[in-house]
């Protein structure tokens, strides 16, 4: 089991390399940065050059604005420059978003992503062996790389690409042709992965290439930790806020609706209309707070994260103390879940 450290949006080119040291520090195997209110090319440029062991993925970059040759040309200079330690992560964002935030061309989320793959992979093989590049798709076509714009192969492996997904054509398509997936916060309930998530992937493996390991699936849950109670507690509140936030978006109601707690979403987002943000964290009772978000001391943790996720996911995610004066606590945590996870 690999843990993971969430990097918060707030953490800039000035902080992360800083950040990413902490995270190697105590012990993780690798670091998520974002690509939300900063890019999260530059973050995962940054993050790499800072550090020496510590793998670094993006969760997830916003692919249909971005054409998938500048996206590997700069994927594949962070894994070379790494030696192999970047992680692409890929997700299609919502149309308003990539409409008007960024004023791009929107796509059918699967069939667009699963265009966007197979262009990322054309590539990465011209790359790789100098071959012309021939990719045309419906939405996507290749045709020219010439010798001079060609980078040439790298020793370091092919870049791993992860898809965020939520739906089930986009789980399939996980299963088919990528290489894992990220979970949303609001998808990562154990009884959601069982009963979801992982059968979706598995009808989509059926159709996946004999040459690609199987898909890993990377648990993003959230996570409220800390050395004593009154930390935890303070977490959980922070988290409740976001949690609501969240699930006042239509597309994540449908792990609440495995639950029967629909009605809790559109109460979220009728308050998000009405403009009553500061109402929202206390809509979200403990019971849904509970399903969806792990909450422990530092002793508790493996335990807690075993009883969740042992058994259905290869990776998980933690979130790094704001006092770096808990490193060390955090660091043997970390310690004892991986081997409780092993």
């Amino acid at each position: 089991m690999e843990i993971f450290a969430a990097t918060p949006e707030t953490q800039g080119l000035e902080t992360i390399g800083a950040f990413a040291r902490r995270v190697e520090a105590m012990g993780y195997d690798g670091i998520f940065v974002p690509d939300a209110i900063h890019d999260g090319m530059l973050l995962a440029c940054q993050a790499l050059a800072a550090t020496t062991r510590l793998k670094v993925g993006i969760s997830v970059l916003v692919a249909f604005p971005r054409s998938p040759m500048n996206v590997a040309l700069a994927a594949w200079d962070l894994q070379k420059m790494s030696g192999g330690r970047f992680e692409l992560g890929l997700g299609t964002q919502i149309q308003q978003n990539i409409e008007d935030r960024y004023s791009a061309r929107w796509l059918p989320p699967a069939a667009g992503m699963a265009e966007y793959l197979g262009a990322l992979r054309a590539i990465f093989k011209s790359f790789r062996t100098r071959e012309p590049l021939n990719f045309v798709g419906e939405y996507y076509k290749f045709t020219r790389l010439q010798p001079f714009f060609n980078p040439g192969p790298i020793d370091a492996p092919d870049v791993p690409i992860m898809l965020g997904a939520v739906g089930p054509k986009m789980l399939n398509l996980v299963g088919s042709a990528a290489d894992g997936m990220h979970t949303h916060p609001t998808n990562t309930s154990a009884r959601y992965l069982r009963e979801a998530i992982l059968p979706r992937i598995a009808e989509g493996v059926v159709k996946r290439a004999p040459a690609l390991k199987p898909p890993m699936v990377c648990a993003n849950e959230l996570v409220a930790c800390g050395p004593d109670d009154a930390t935890v507690k303070a977490e959980r509140e922070r988290f409740r806020g976001t949690l609501a936030f969240l699930f006042s978006t239509p597309a994540y109601w449908p792990s609440l609706e495995l639950f029967g707690w629909k009605d809790v979403g559109k109460n979220l987002l009728q308050m998000t209309r009405e403009g009553r943000w500061k109402d929202m964290a206390g809509a979200l009772t403990d019971e849904v707070l509970d399903e969806f978000l792990v909450t422990g001391r530092y002793d508790e943790l493996p335990e807690a994260l075993a009883s969740r996720f042992e058994g259905l996911v290869q990776r998980i995610t933690l979130t790094v103390p704001n006092d770096p004066g808990h490193d060390a606590a955090h660091g043997k945590a970390i310690e004892a879940i991986r081997a409780r996870l092993s």
